[in-house]
């Protein structure tokens, strides 16, 4: 087990503060959607601890607003350390290197989804949320996927697909991916582009507001998480002239997950049209204390390395651990689980989850990732000239 988790062994390229938050995001989304379909009462502590602190686990939803921080600081900053500037971005270039990362892992998914999805087997077929799509449907479905408007075709069909519904996310943003190099080129200029960034941080919230009666509309809308990008893309522009370090970065990053913590216990209920933006604030200045402090500290050291595999591993995880879940609940299902039984099968959701996502990033996302840079872009053309803080999903 240890010589697959590899804790220890990191790559001296990567920011190990920004692979803690998306361990942080990713184990959000799990826990989220291990609840959603076992329940949280059956946990063994649930008798002891404070129901409140339970539920919590149903605000995972803002792991996915970190995702959406760290991406956005991620796609930024390696353009900038490839290109020098937004407005120089070699549109083929970049689109082949998103395209090299992401396909190969997202085609393996949908192929087993469909699959399974074809051979009638609940939760891959499209009879969710009491929908009753022909398998046909899966065309639209999967095309949706691929062309960044899945979130589009939920808003109008509803939950119709428990495992395919969860790539909404990545439509959201690899649409905002789309748009980013074409705004740089067009707009030239920094100032504008920090423009739209900062009008699109004020229309989140008000979007969300507005659509507050539907989750559909104010999770899943480009509008309700564009701002979360926004903020991650402004920290990567900010990085470059701000260094925080020493004391200071240590206590904004301490200051940043208090808040997140608060927020997190306190959910959206409510506060669906500022929560998710005070969460973005925090992952934002939670980066912008990090990106340029190569100090160590509690989240650099060995307590938080397993969280940081998995956030390694967040992509690969993110896309197969719903397909480890929906094979679950077709062998068991919540009314089947004692609390002992529901602990067991929680370990063995994480463990599985973990094992499917390392051997798609070993024998699947890494090799054709390296194959397809090698055939279609010419040296040195995926090579950042900066020292990369991360891997961007």
């Amino acid at each position: 087990m240890t010589s697959i988790l590899h804790f220890q062994e990191e790559s001296p390229g990567r920011n190990k503060r920004i692979d803690l938050l998306r361990g942080v995001a990713i184990l959000c989304v799990l826990l989220l959607h291990y609840a959603l379909a076992y329940g949280w009462k059956k946990h063994p502590l649930a008798a002891l601890v404070d129901g409140a602190l339970l539920r919590a686990v149903y605000h995972g939803n803002f792991g996915v607003t970190l995702f959406f921080v760290v991406s956005g600081y991620l796609i930024t900053h390696l353009s900038l350390a490839r290109w020098g500037s937004l407005s120089r971005i070699a549109l083929r270039d970049f689109y082949l290197l998103r395209a090299a990362r992401l396909l190969p892992a997202l085609l393996l998914a949908l192929g087993l989804i469909v699959t399974l999805g074809c051979l009638d087997l609940p939760f891959f077929d499209n009879r969710d949320g009491g929908h009753a799509l022909p398998a046909s449907y899966f065309i639209p479905a999967v095309l949706s996927v691929l062309t960044f408007w899945h979130n589009l075709l939920m808003q109008s069909e509803g939950y119709f697909n428990y495992c395919l519904n969860i790539y909404w996310s990545l439509s959201v943003e690899e649409a905002f991916y789309l748009l980013l190099p074409l705004a740089g080129w067009l707009l030239r200029r920094t100032r504008l582009l920090v423009l739209v960034c900062l009008l699109l941080i004020v229309i989140g919230p008000i979007y969300r507001t507005v659509h507050a009666h539907d989750e559909l509309f104010f999770m899943y809308g480009y509008l309700a998480c564009f701002d979360a990008i926004a903020m991650g893309c402004l920290v990567g522009l900010l990085a470059q002239r701000l260094g925080l370090s020493g004391r200071s970065a240590a206590g904004l990053r301490l200051l940043a997950a208090l808040a997140f913590v608060a927020l997190y216990l306190r959910g959206f209920a409510g506060w669906e049209g500022v929560s998710f933006s005070l969460v973005a604030l925090c992952a934002a200045v939670y980066l912008l204390a990090s990106v340029n402090d190569p100090a160590p500290g509690w989240g650099t050291g060995r307590l938080t390395a397993p969280l940081r595999w998995l956030g390694r591993h967040s992509y690969e995880l993110y896309l197969f651990h719903i397909i480890v879940l929906g094979l679950q609940r077709n062998l068991l299902s919540r009314e089947q689980l004692d609390s002992l039984g529901w602990s067991l099968w929680a370990l063995l959701f994480l463990g599985g989850s973990a094992l499917l996502a390392w051997l798609v990033a070993r024998f699947v996302s890494l090799p054709a990732n390296d194959a397809l840079r090698r055939r279609y872009l010419p040296p040195g053309a995926g090579a950042a000239r900066l020292m990369p803080a991360g891997t961007a999903r």
